[in-house]
């Protein structure tokens, strides 16, 4: 059916994003079994109440599932597969409210610089794995991409100016490529990796066989991205980190560096308002000194 077919979004989301909405429909499709069932706005709001009542994902999660589904049949409305009247029906289902299900947002811990060190030197030297994740580490620490674009980063993607590097992406619910700051370190860490690295691969980041076996050229998936940072993150003493941990960290240490402006342009953000959430502020003393 073309109104759940992902591929009409092509040219208006980039590829990582496309596979997420593919994830999203097909879940809703599940839901409401019956094709016909999948075309009536009342099946979206059921298929919410669902996930707030049969699951423990976060309100931010489900809204983001509902507003996949609303997207495609936006767009298959304005490509004539369906009516108007529906796409407005659709675009009328309430999203969850997020202090209803409070309790269900994740813990956030906000990593301080000196932390940051001590996770990012936790890898060793001494095993091949140990420096492909010291060069993960790094780039998520010092470029502030999303997980998904790191696991898929390629050595083309890496590119020298000026005396400074930066990698050359393609982003979240973006079509157009970006570039993004590497920090010196991070660079460097990925040429020591690769140096050593015994298989030739496009990509940067590259899986192993298993536990003591040798590298392949297949990329690093996320879910396996996910478990080396919980790893190191587990072994010196922070909980809850995520990869995700490292572009809020990315964002608040650019925010007090350079303002945030040049955060929300290292982040990606369309939205200023969606980079002032990846801010962590604290109130100093002093601030009210020598107003008048």
């Amino acid at each position: 059916m073309v109104l759940f077919d992902i591929t009409i979004l092509t040219g208006h989301l980039a590829p990582a994003s496309l596979a997420g909405y593919q994830q999203d429909v097909a879940a809703y499709q599940r839901f409401c079994g019956d094709p016909v069932a999948a075309l009536e706005a009342t099946s979206l709001a059921r298929w919410s109440t669902h996930l707030a009542q049969a699951t423990r994902l976060s309100p931010h999660t489900i809204n983001r599932k509902l507003a996949a589904v609303k997207r495609v049949v936006r767009e298959a409305a304005a490509q004539g597969y369906v009516d108007s009247d529906t796409a407005e029906a659709f675009r009328r289902v309430r999203g969850l409210q997020v202090k209803a299900l409070k309790d269900r947002l994740k813990v956030r811990t906000w990593i301080t610089p000196a932390q940051m060190r001590i996770l990012c030197d936790a890898p060793e030297r001494a095993t091949l794995r140990g420096w492909r994740d010291r060069a993960l580490l790094a780039t998520l620490a010092g470029s502030g991409c999303r997980v998904s674009e790191v696991v898929t980063l390629t050595v083309a993607q890496i590119q020298a100016q000026e005396g400074h590097f930066w990698l050359h992406v393609i982003g979240k619910n973006q079509t157009e490529p970006r570039d993004i700051p590497l920090s010196q370190e991070a660079y460097a860490t990925i040429e020591a990796w690769l140096a050593r690295r015994p298989v030739e691969s496009a990509y940067v980041f590259t899986s192993f066989a298993g536990k003591g076996r040798p590298p392949t050229p297949r990329p690093l998936d996320r879910s396996a991205a996910l478990r080396v940072v919980r790893h190191y993150a587990r072994q010196v003493g922070l909980q809850h980190i995520s990869p995700h941990s490292f572009r809020h960290f990315v964002g608040t240490e650019v925010a007090k560096k350079s303002g945030i402006r040049q955060a929300q342009l290292v982040l990606g953000h369309k939205d200023i308002s969606s980079t002032a959430r990846y801010v962590h502020d604290e109130l100093a003393g002093g601030l009210t000194d020598g107003l008048y």
